[in-house]
């Protein structure tokens, strides 16, 4: 199941409201077969723990890595994953497409 954008604000603010520090990445933009759609949602904790999806299961890792540093430093940053990219061995997707992920920190 994936969870709506009402659903995610739910989980973030009950993760706040434990008082983990918390970042959100939100799909932005997608090309070719990319498998959620712009606007697609992922919570992510400190603690490496998260709730929703941005690709499907093919980055999740990669962008709850680079949340752990957007939490840390408070600086939003942009990623962006695709086969036609240097991050094609290590992570990809699977169907062809690519996307461009916006994490930001949560305060």
């Amino acid at each position: 199941m994936t969870e709506t954008l009402n659903d995610i604000l739910q989980i973030a603010e009950r993760w706040r409201a434990e008082g983990r520090a918390i970042a959100l990445a939100t799909v932005v933009e997608t090309w070719g077969s990319a498998p959620r759609p712009a606007g697609a949602h992922l919570v992510i904790d400190a603690d490496g723990r998260f709730e929703g999806s941005v690709s499907g299961g093919c980055v999740e890792g990669a962008v709850v890595a680079e949340a752990a540093e957007v939490i840390e430093t408070g600086v939003s940053r942009v990623l962006e994953f695709g086969v036609a990219d240097e991050t094609a061995w290590r992570v990809g997707l699977s169907c062809g497409g690519r996307i461009r992920v916006f994490v930001e920190p949560v305060s």
